[in-house]
């Protein structure tokens, strides 16, 4: 796969699709109320090459990733960042990591970008307020400058949206020079052990195969779900270790150039978690530098 020209370029010709022109802005004027489809839509065009995305990445690469280093910065440890190889590549990449807690991309993303990350930053996200009201895009601008998209729903009369939505995904991801994380639990472990998973779905197999890029898995753990108590700790000293471990690109042998499918799908995404689970193992045997 041959590097974007730029942090803004996109592929020209036909294949290339307009803010206004993809199989998710069509369904969903067909789908969801005006004012859902309008911010659908205005998220959707801070993709299209010019100042809109390129503010969007200004301002991921310096407050987006300031303010979340800032908050975790001691009490985060990261182990095996080189044989990841997120950084030495212009091309698109997915990272994919274990779910315990809302801030899990957004602490390995920051300190990425801190690193000299270029990328566009891309997470799905729940429709549920971000892409149902208008404080959800307000939300959604000025805390996450609008990296979550695209939005999945729950409502059984927009579920076709979803596959929409992920195929979108993958279409941008080899147009674009985008970092996307993504969740194979897809939702959030919520017991006291760190080292059991949930079942892997198939969602993100799909946006995998359809992707085609570097997939680099990553293990994380104690992130709390309440953001005042995870920044008091950070200040403090006495927040619980935030260990991040990252694996190498995963082989998914022959399973990317099978036809889609759903059994394809399912393989793919069973795959990250095995490799997540196996980063969980190599960190228990890992020094730990905190008291």
């Amino acid at each position: 796969m041959s590097a974007p020209t730029s942090p803004g370029s996109t592929v020209s010709g036909p294949s290339a699709q307009s803010a206004s022109d993809t199989a998710l802005i069509r369904a969903s004027k067909k789908r969801l109320p005006r004012s859902e489809h309008l911010i659908l839509r205005i998220v959707r065009a801070s993709l299209e090459e010019g100042l809109f995305d390129r503010a969007m990445r200004f301002c991921q690469r310096t407050v987006g990733q300031a303010w979340i280093h800032h908050s975790t910065k001691n009490l985060k440890q990261e182990y095996g960042l080189e044989r990841s190889q997120i950084l030495e590549s212009p091309e698109s990449v997915i990272v994919v990591a274990n779910h315990r807690s809302f801030f899990d991309l957004y602490v390995i993303t920051a300190s990425l970008v801190r690193r000299g990350l270029p990328h566009r930053i891309l997470f799905p996200v729940r429709a549920d307020f971000f892409f149902t009201s208008w404080l959800g895009l307000l939300v959604n601008f000025f805390m996450s400058f609008l990296s979550m998209y695209p939005p999945l729903y729950r409502q059984r009369e927009r579920l076709a949206l979803n596959l929409a939505s992920l195929d979108e995904l993958g279409a941008l991801l080899r147009k674009r020079q985008l970092f996307v994380g993504l969740h194979p639990e897809g939702t959030r472990k919520l017991d006291d052990d760190p080292y059991t998973f949930l079942p892997a779905r198939p969602g993100v197999g799909r946006v995998i195969h359809e992707a085609g890029v570097r997939v680099v898995p990553v293990f994380i753990r104690g992130l709390k779900n309440d953001l005042w108590a995870q920044v008091k700790g950070n200040f403090t000293g006495r927040g619980e270790p935030i260990r991040i471990v990252y694996g190498a690109p995963i082989d998914f042998g022959d399973l990317l150039a099978q036809p889609s499918s759903k059994k394809v799908q399912a393989a793919i995404s069973e795959r990250c978690m095995a490799e997540i689970a196996r980063l969980a193992e190599e960190e228990r045997t890992l020094p730990t530098p905190f008291n």
